[in-house]
């Protein structure tokens, strides 16, 4: 909706594209958004009471793997539920404070997310590296401080952002061309100069981005050489499996991220919506199921725990 204000018009609610504008494409695409929003919930909430059951999981390692858990439900449950109603819904309409609200929190848990993963990656060589001070360089204290560090820099980064869209002035198109309220499909609307949202965009997604790869990178670079260094087979063994998990976390979602936010903007506009559809829905799914598959300690706390519940 458009409303007049004086000689001016402005933007009072968006209409949300969508993945398809195909009805037949509807009902199919719900249900498959359904399912995957479910094993997202029972994946991310199970691993973080999992984890908060087995004391044998009371480690960093595994309290930085919960808040991961934790980010990605929130970061799913910020923009599913809404998709659903839109899959039913005859038009797709967001009010404007719903979009910056979606948008402000969005950019929260996206942030945190490319943090944590680095906090995570700093965790593991410590272990690696240095595990007889593991318990002393990694306190309590430590952990906490990192996980505060983390969520400062999605709370300012969030902030940031979304204090130079209020900015920006909606008059003409209210049609967002993605499934949900992000920076670029809004920059496109604007009728005022963006500019400096542009610079403003590049250079925290550039930061975000940069010193958590440079962070994961080096910590798994002193991990090489040290797993190299170990004479033990099963040592290594060990060390490759306990990285693994999150190698593979860490590629899926930061090469996904950089894809969308980095690439010129003459780039498909249907392969951002998948890229956008991977990092903000498919690897919220992925992470508890990578992480527990390819994690021993995850699986036998999992099969004690059903064992108690068997038994008693």
């Amino acid at each position: 909706m458009i409303v007049k204000n004086g000689n001016h018009t402005s933007v009072t609610v968006f209409i949300i594209a969508g993945l398809s504008d195909q009805p037949e494409l509807q009902i199919p695409l719900f249900l498959l958004f359904l399912g995957i929003y479910v094993v997202t919930v029972v994946g991310n909430l199970g691993m973080i009471i999992l984890i908060s059951l087995s004391s044998n999981l009371h480690t960093p390692m595994y309290y930085f793997l919960s808040c991961l858990s934790f980010i990605d439900f929130c970061q799913s449950t910020v923009i599913t539920p809404k998709m659903f109603v839109n899959f039913v819904s005859e038009k797709n309409i967001i009010s404007y404070s719903e979009c910056m609200a979606q948008l402000y929190f969005f950019l929260i848990f996206i942030i945190s997310e490319c943090h944590m993963l680095a906090v995570m990656a700093y965790d593991r060589y410590v272990a690696i590296c240095s595990p007889l001070l593991y318990n002393v360089i990694m306190s309590y204290h430590m952990c906490s401080r990192l996980l505060g560090g983390v969520v400062a820099m999605g709370v300012v980064g969030a902030t940031v952002h979304t204090g130079c869209i209020l900015r920006v002035y909606f008059c003409k198109d209210n049609i967002v061309n993605n499934f949900f309220c992000d920076l670029l499909p809004l920059f496109k609307l604007s009728c005022s100069d963006t500019y400096i949202n542009e610079i403003v965009l590049f250079v925290f997604c550039s930061f975000n981005l940069f010193v958590p790869t440079v962070t994961i990178v080096s910590s798994y670079v002193f991990i090489l050489i040290s797993i190299l260094r170990m004479q033990s087979t099963a040592g290594r063994s060990k060390a490759f499996s306990t990285c693994s998990s999150h190698i593979m976390a860490v590629s899926l979602f930061f090469g996904s991220t950089a894809y969308m936010y980095l690439q010129p903007s003459t780039n498909s506009k249907d392969q951002k919506k998948v890229s956008s559809v991977f990092y903000t829905i498919v690897i919220p799914m992925l992470n508890p199921l990578i992480y527990s598959l390819r994690n021993k300690d995850v699986k036998i706390a999992l099969k004690k725990i059903l064992e108690k519940r068997m038994f008693s």
